[in-house]
């Protein structure tokens, strides 16, 4: 059964995908992405009572980013299913199915739109800047001595506000190297930083614990980036804006690449860390675990250039 309203099949076969490794960013005003996202759970035996989240769906709406379509598809004929947004924004697809045999399949099918000509600042509610869960430890930020050290000698160079936030984000770049199989989704930031090897989800823990030991209100990201195999992480970074005090900029910064986001990154979900918005989770009765396996396909198919 489907929910949404892109008709998958011919959406996937009859877009052509445009090579974003011969894309003029700096000239680009206006893109259009294709998000494929497929995640089959395998089971030895029967299972009951599965409740699954999902977390696949970007936001309405985004800075300039903008939720177009979407199609998804789920291989059971049996299921019940609310879709809502949680209290951080984020789009939680909440299904309850009875009975699985052996496998069930999600199928996910995104038309995300971003804007560059919105030059607009990425602004929300002064309200994040005091929120507990941008600024304490959450269970995959706690920090320890080590990083304790970093953020002040970090402090002590001096730099506040949005100079402070990319010095920590260069920081968290120097000091890990990339490598799969060293780390988990368990793996928390100080194991990592201790381990000095992980993928994009530790770059986003270490920076996120150093930006909240040096008291910037900071967030996970959860998305995708063009050319990533899988989702990536990053980090956006909550900072005061004087001359309006309603309002919080939101700086997005990706301390994998040692960089800011850019417009190839499209984001899914925020919160304290990956645990609060990992893809799936869920819960089911049965005497074994299941198996995931997750295909992702980005793709870049509109592009508008500035004059």
């Amino acid at each position: 059964m489907s929910e949404g309203l892109l008709d998958p099949e011919t959406t996937i076969s009859s877009v052509e995908l445009l090579d974003h490794k011969q894309v003029e960013w700096q000239r680009v005003r206006r893109t259009r992405y294709l998000i494929h996202q497929h995640l089959r759970y395998e089971y030895p035996g029967p299972i009951y009572d599965l409740n699954q989240r999902l977390m696949l769906l970007p936001p309405k709406e985004h800075g300039n980013q903008r939720l177009v379509d979407y199609h998804l598809r789920v291989s059971s004929e049996n299921y019940e299913i609310n879709c809502s947004d949680d209290d951080l924004g984020n789009r939680c697809i909440n299904l309850i199915i009875p009975r699985i045999e052996h496998t069930i399949d999600f199928d996910a099918t995104i038309l995300v739109e971003r804007n560059a000509e919105d030059d607009r600042p990425h602004y929300v509610s002064a309200d994040w800047l005091t929120d507990a869960r941008m600024l304490e430890p959450s269970a995959l930020t706690q920090p320890n001595e080590a990083l304790r050290r970093a953020a002040a000698l970090l402090l002590a160079e001096g730099e506040h506000g949005l100079a402070l936030a990319q010095r920590i984000n260069e920081w968290t770049y120097r000091v890990l190297s990339y490598a799969h199989d060293v780390t988990t989704i368990h793996t928390t930031a100080a194991v990592a930083l201790a381990l000095g090897h992980g993928v994009c989800q530790d770059y986003a823990h270490i920076m996120l614990a150093l930006c909240r030991l040096c008291e910037l209100p900071a967030r996970y990201v959860s998305g995708h980036m063009l050319g990533e195999g899988g989702t990536h992480a990053w980090v956006e970074v909550l900072l005061p804006v004087a001359e309006e005090p309603d309002v919080a900029l939101v700086v997005p910064f990706d301390p994998t690449h040692g960089r800011q986001a850019r417009l190839d990154y499209l984001t899914i979900a925020v919160g304290r860390d990956y645990y609060e918005v990992a893809p799936t989770s869920g819960t089911f009765r049965a005497p074994y675990r299941g198996e995931l396996t997750a295909h992702k396909q980005v793709g870049l198919t509109h592009l508008e250039y500035a004059d």
